[in-house]
């Protein structure tokens, strides 16, 4: 990696962002105290947001989909992009604001439509009992439970009328008369019952009927002009569909550009903008962007050696992985833990290697093994378009452990859970090979009938015990020469995952080997010899007192940094740290083989609970679904379980020897956030 600094005219700066963005090379730093001589340009910022959101009025109403982020052929809006804009929003707008005022026209035909039914029993026009001199009349809701009430109170002074539909339903509409001298009383009264005037229809005049049949014939009209709306819309739709998505992701692209300009350090005519670039592509961006822009900009570049907040810890360089496609598959198990260090080791190979092994080792069965490859096709590049979209980066892994569980299947014999039928070709093969055929070549299941015994058992474990001490070692290796790249000399040589950690479990390993070789051959007796004391003890000692020793071949003084009691109390928990951790980070790798063993015991009690159905009234159907059941619940359930197993093991026994401090994934400036599928 090498940080870049990019001094940019003003003229120019939009046409750098909008390469830069498409490149994805330049990964900003991250400097706490830079400021800014940029401050955000309101009108112009106003206008984008005042464009994305009448764009967005405009699909919405229009039913549309809008992008969330630039697309891949999108570029900063010029005259064309604002003039479409407004011919687009102002044309929607227009058929959007006649569809509300026809649905407004519509809503209050509905209205008059439906008082006007109301109406319908009345024997003389409306219009006339109004104008009567000597009578009041109120027309209105009004509960009908509360009428009889009113009625009673109002005795003869008042006449109420319900006014239904003629169906003999009772109605909430009312009318009620009542001498002008007795209107206030009425009034008054109502107020009591809650009652809701009615404004009766403008116009209203001649029989029911003919108002009726008018009201009805506006209706449909007005049903006829929000179809004719709906049909335009969907014109409007295939018309301007893909430009309002392609305007909407050019004015998302120039705000985000209006947002990075302002993080930038600027002067009136100038803007600097600073960030790490692989240091294989540096010249290459420089040429680019010096064409770009007509040789109007300055770079300059440097190393991170060189520059003093990357050597106080103030800035960590970012971490770019340069991977194949194989172990590229596994860079989320890693990433999703920490990035490592700029300038360590690259756990990702080892995570992958031992990721699969240890997958297939727990979960060896050919034929489920053939499914998770055949899932890891599928959702490949060149797989199903819908599993593609949604689980390629499990690709790579399921490819993986669906190959490495079928070697395991092969070795142990099975066939979704069936142990036969793998007998005859082993036979021929370990016959041509050996001499000696054998059914399967490892026995998991302790089954003297299946050649299984609980020695051949014990030995499987000693082997995944094996795999964890190489893993656990490979740990500690990567921290002992990362801290050396690192320039950090006493964690190196004497912490309990440095060099003198490493002897301490290789020599404890020694002595813990001798001893369970005792333990098979009669002919060996274990010995704990002087120099298996000096072989403990030498690594104990650098441990325990590699803080007062680094202090004092390094001339620091004082010896003890912080007295001797907290010096003798930090080494001692130390040992007892080292100790714990070595034998519960080993003996851990024990799971291994208890999970191939469930693995074994499932398959076994699914395959002969299958044999047993077989033989029953229509149990070769019976045993078909038991088998696919159950080969379905292995491979969901367990292959998830599994897998949770694997990871915990990279995290804890595997990261947590060198992952003592994360660095920053190489996250470069573009538009897109999400890559596009090739």
């Amino acid at each position: 990696m090498k940080q870049i600094e990019l001094n940019v005219l003003s003229r120019d700066v939009d046409a750098v962002l909008e390469f830069l963005g498409r490149r994805a090379l330049l990964h900003f730093s991250a400097d706490d105290n830079k400021t800014t001589g940029h401050s955000l340009d309101e009108a112009t910022y106003r206008h984008i947001r005042e464009n994305l959101d009448r764009l967005t009025l405009a699909a919405t109403w229009l039913k549309l989909q809008l992008p969330s982020e630039p697309l891949e052929s999108s570029h900063f809006p010029g005259e064309a992009e604002e003039v479409l804009a407004d011919k687009i929003i102002q044309v929607v707008s227009s058929l959007s604001d006649r569809e509300n005022d026809q649905r407004e026209e519509k809503r209050k035909v509905e209205e008059t439509l439906n008082e006007a039914r109301a109406f319908a029993n009345l024997n003389a026009p409306f219009s006339d009992l109004d104008k009567l001199s000597y009578l009041t009349l109120r027309v209105g809701r009004l509960d009908p439970r509360r009428q009889e009430e009113l009625r009673q109170t109002l005795s003869d002074r008042a006449v109420i009328i319900p006014l239904g539909s003629g169906d003999g339903e009772v109605s909430d509409r009312v009318l009620m008369a009542v001498s002008r001298k007795g209107r206030f009383a009425l009034d008054s009264e109502l107020k009591k019952v809650d009652f809701s005037p009615i404004a009766i229809p403008e116009g209203y005049k001649g029989v029911p009927s003919e108002l009726l049949s008018g009201l009805e014939e506006r209706l449909k009209i007005a049903d006829r002009e929000l179809e004719e709306i709906g049909s335009r819309r969907e014109v409007l739709k295939d018309e301007y569909g893909s430009s309002i998505q392609s305007l909407t992701a050019s004015y998302l692209m120039l705000e985000i550009a209006e947002q990075i300009k302002v993080r930038l350090t600027a002067t009136a005519n100038v803007y600097l903008l600073s960030g790490w670039v692989p240091a294989d592509m540096v010249q290459a961006l420089v040429a680019d962007l010096e064409k770009l822009t007509e040789g109007r900009i300055a770079a300059r570049a440097y190393s991170p050696e060189e520059l003093d907040r990357v050597k106080e810890g103030k800035e960590k360089v970012p971490v770019s992985l340069d991977h194949g496609s194989f172990v590229k598959g596994f860079e989320e198990v890693v990433f999703s833990y920490g990035a490592p260090l700029y300038g360590t080791i690259d756990p990702t190979p080892l995570v992958a290697f031992f990721f699969t092994i240890l997958f297939g080792i727990m979960f060896g069965d050919f034929g489920q093994g053939l499914v998770l490859l055949l899932l890891g096709i599928l959702t490949g590049k060149r797989g199903l378009p819908f599993l593609r979209s949604r689980f390629r980066k499990f690709s790579v892994p399921l490819i993986a452990v669906g190959i490495s569980s079928m070697i395991m299947g092969l070795l142990t014999g099975e066939f979704f859970t069936n142990e036969d039928l793998f007998i005859v070709p082993t036979r021929m093969i370990t016959g041509f090979l050996t001499g000696h055929p054998v059914d399967r070549i490892l026995h998991i299941m302790p089954l003297p009938e299946k050649g299984g015994s609980v020695v051949k058992l014990f030995y499987f474990f000693g082997f995944t015990v094996g795999v964890g001490a190489l893993l656990n070692s490979l740990g500690i290796i990567v921290n002992t020469a990362n801290q050396f790249f690192l320039r950090k000399y006493e964690k190196a040589l004497f912490s309990k995952t440095g060099l003198a950690g490493l002897v301490f479990f290789w020599y404890a390993l020694f002595i813990a080997v001798r001893f369970v070789v005792s333990l098979i051959s009669p002919d060996v007796t274990f010995v704990f010899h002087w120099f298996d004391v000096l072989g403990l003890a030498i690594p104990v000692f650098a441990i325990f007192s590699g803080p007062v020793l680094w202090r004092l071949f390094s001339g620091k003084r004082p010896v003890f940094e912080e007295g001797f009691m907290v010096f003798f109390m930090e080494g001692f928990v130390e040992i007892l740290e080292i100790v714990s951790t070595n034998v519960s980070s080993t003996v851990s790798f024990l799971r291994v083989g208890a999970f191939a063993l469930s693995h074994a015991v499932l398959a076994y009690i699914v395959f002969r609970f299958s044999e047993e159905v077989a033989h029953a009234p229509a149990g070769s159907a019976f045993s078909f679904l038991i088998l696919v059941f159950g080969n379905l619940v292995i491979i969901i359930l367990e292959g998830m379980i599994v897998a949770i197993q694997v990871v915990r093991l990279q995290y804890y026994e595997f990261f947590s020897k060198f992952f003592t401090e994360t660095g920053v994934e190489f996250s470069p400036f573009r538009f897109r956030k999400k890559r596009s599928e090739l």
